[in-house]
């Protein structure tokens, strides 16, 4: 089929995808077990195909050529010839149009048919079978594009993560409900003006977004009227999603990050490199599968089924070279070309597995590590993954930050009253010493968080004890279980007044415990506001209010509290700093720089600490040995976490010349800075309060 007069020349083995150099396209592929790759070439609107022309060069496992004429907006595609031999790890199917796995863009989402699987839907052999239909009517198109833009004096913040206050928000549910936001759910929505000035307002440093990257819609959402709204079902690791370009175009990305970036913001991507949106062996066949199945994925002893550590049915197999090669194309191509400024590995520890498990050292860790392109932006790895030993929460190298699942869990259950978790506490706020103080990692390495898109908003940890996740239509068993929160006596919304003062002061209290925490702490976008799901703590497939911040519903003195505190954290160094604190029996150096104490002043015994009933948590830190000198700016910052009843706390003697003031307090969240006028102050039940040493002058 040729309705074009084009010719195909050899081309060139690298970059790999579509290259557009002026003049014509440069299209490189990999696949080892490839007989032979055509590229399918479609009309301007997409819904003719006018040429299917072969690569006709292949360099090692590259098959490339060149078509001089092309243009940006060229729509293409590929169709792959080989083996079908599933019970082999082969699943070529030429009727099957493939996404290229390099393309910059794509025309949008495909239509589910049962066309777009490579086996016969309900034969008798499953998979083993081969469909010879068409799936080109079904799949959206690769789009040729030239991704310059003209980025003038743009900067990355590179913002210390010392500095570093973290929003995680996704793009539409940031904006979709704004009423000042005039395009609404997109990446130019997400940079206009009312959005930049809540952030800046705010105090955050950096917003990390949900997935960006083009993503699947999974058949059973969309048959239940539902949809793929996180984004953690990759399907081109290169093109931005459809969804969010209001005019289909990769700059309106850029134009988000050059305008966030001249606010001082910087933007993270959370990426998705552990797995792909084909699912296992019964799933469709739209890229990797078709154009090499056995080299892009990790494939069981029966090399018919897949290896599944993620959970989704498959696992990308990131120890092949090629494989390994794409991800860190793909890093490359968002940090040099999009000018993102740090990535949010999803299911991190996928990305270390060898055959014997987790290994810190294991390749691609390493090729990221000592990239000199990625060794400028921030990396942080969610530390985890379903398969065997997959809890790695402080076993990645540095400088990987890691998402700290048991600082969410550590500051609920105590807020909570749960017995015994004083001393659990007490090392969260310090910086997770145990799981992150080695082989030189900074106390920021700990990324804090209270809530994340995963599970309870800060709003349902107060106000259910139950999930409610039947709007997601599995029965309500799914999410997790056990998020230790508390409904203080009501599930869910309540006019009792009494019970919406505990809910108001309990999020006080961890937000507080939060950033006054060493660590980089992460806010969950909404938060701020008292953003509530109705109690669902797995809305992946909300695409609706549910999810959708309700701007309108703004709890502003809660929002008045956080800017408050995020600014406290700002304005006082001692509590972010990079190096662990530590009392003397733990410090190298042997000088304290944490001092722990009752509330009678009297120092913590080994017996207080193991008291079931202990209900607070008083802490003084000073300026850790080894830390840039802060004298010049405070001397110590006085902490008191109160899960009990009111009692009056004994604050450590002041030098000559200084006075502990009472910066916050969470019991009066409006409540100008003081000084004490004595030793002594009451702090109110379940609060907190922070105190720092000044000059009297």
């Amino acid at each position: 089929m040729t309705e074009l007069p084009l010719t195909m020349t050899a081309g060139q083995p690298a970059p790999l995808g579509a290259t557009f150099d002026g003049e014509g396209v440069n299209f490189a592929v990999f696949s080892e077990h490839a007989s032979r790759v055509t590229l399918a070439l479609f009309s301007e609107d997409g819904a003719r195909e006018l040429a299917d022309l072969d690569l006709p060069e292949r360099t090692g496992a590259i098959w490339h050529g060149y078509v001089a004429g092309l243009r940006p907006g060229q729509q293409y595609g590929l169709r792959v010839h080989g083996l079908y031999r599933p019970d082999m790890g082969h699943r070529f199917n030429p009727h099957k149009l493939l996404v290229d796995p390099y393309a910059k863009r794509l025309t949008g989402h495909l239509r589910w048919h049962d066309a777009l699987m490579g086996y016969e839907v309900g034969a008798k052999a499953d998979d083993l079978s081969i469909d010879t239909r068409d799936s080109a009517p079904y799949m959206p198109r690769s789009v040729v594009v030239d991704p310059a833009f003209s980025w003038g004096d743009d900067a990355a913040p590179q913002v210390p993560t010392d500095q570093s206050v973290i929003y995680e928000a996704h793009v539409k549910g940031l904006t979709a409900l704004h009423p000042r936001v005039t395009k609404p759910g997109t990446f130019l929505g997400l940079a206009e003006e009312p959005v930049i000035e809540h952030l800046l307002d705010l105090g955050v440093t950096a917003i990390e977004l949900l997935p960006v990257q083009a993503f699947l819609n999974d058949r059973f959402l969309v048959e239940k009227g539902l949809t793929n709204y996180w984004g953690y079902q990759t399907l081109g690791f290169f093109a931005p999603e459809p969804r969010y370009m209001a005019n289909g175009d990769i700059a309106e990305f850029q134009q988000m990050v050059a305008t966030l970036h001249t606010a001082g913001i910087e933007v993270i991507l959370d990426v998705v490199y552990n797995h792909t949106c084909e699912g296992n062996e019964m799933g469709p066949t739209l890229a990797f599968r078709g154009i090499d199945n056995a080299s892009y994925y990790r494939l069981a002893d029966n090399p018919r089924h897949y290896v599944n550590d993620t959970g989704t049915g498959n696992t990308l197999n990131t120890g092949h070279p090629m494989v390994m090669r794409m991800v860190l194309d793909s890093l490359r191509y968002w940090v040099e070309v999009m000018h993102v400024d740090g990535f949010r590995f999803d299911l991190a520890a996928t990305l270390g597995r060898r055959p014997h498990g987790f290994d810190r050292d294991a390749s691609l860790l390493q090729a990221i590590r000592q990239d000199p392109v990625l060794a400028k932006v921030k990396l942080i790895a969610e530390p985890w993954d379903i398969g065997p030993g997959g809890y790695q929460l402080g076993a990645f190298p540095p400088p990987f930050m890691e998402w700290n699942d048991k600082f969410r869990d550590g500051v609920r259950r105590f807020w909570r009253g749960d017995p015994g978790r004083a001393p659990d506490l007490a090392e969260r706020i310090t910086g997770s010493a145990l799981q992150f103080d080695h082989s030189g990692r900074p106390a920021t390495t700990s990324v804090n968080f209270l809530t994340a898109h995963d599970g309870f908003t800060l709003t349902d940890v107060v106000s259910y004890v139950e999930k409610h996740n039947e709007a997601n239509g599995e029965g309500n068993r799914d999410g997790h279980s056990e998020n230790f929160s508390d409904n203080m006596g009501v599930e869910g919304p309540t006019e009792t007044a009494s019970v919406n003062t505990a809910r108001a002061r309990r999020r006080r209290n961890m937000m507080a415990t939060l950033l006054v925490s060493q660590g980089t702490p992460m806010i969950l976008a909404g938060d701020e506001i008292g953003h509530s799901q109705g109690g669902n703590n797995n809305a992946y497939c909300q695409d609706n209010p549910t999810a959708w911040i309700d701007w309108e519903a703004a709890d502003d003195a809660f929002l008045a509290f956080t800017r408050r505190a995020i600014a406290f954290r700002k304005a006082h160094p001692v509590l972010r700093q990079r190096m662990f604190l530590h009392s003397r029996e733990r410090a190298i150096d042997g000088l304290e720089d944490i001092f722990w104490r009752r509330a009678d002043g009297e120092p913590m015994s080994q017996q207080d600490w193991e008291d079931p009933e202990l209900r607070l948590i008083a802490v003084e830190m000073r300026t850790a040995s080894g830390t840039p000198p802060y004298a010049a700016l405070e001397t110590a910052v006085f902490a008191v976490f109160n899960a009990g009843a009111s009692v009056r706390v004994v604050v450590p003697e002041a030098p000559e010349g200084e006075a502990w003031s009472l910066h916050l307090d969470s019991s009066r969240p409006t409540l100008a800075p003081r000084s004490l006028r004595s030793g002594a102050f009451k702090v109110a039940a379940d609060s907190v309060a922070v105190l720092v040493l000044e000059p009297t002058a």
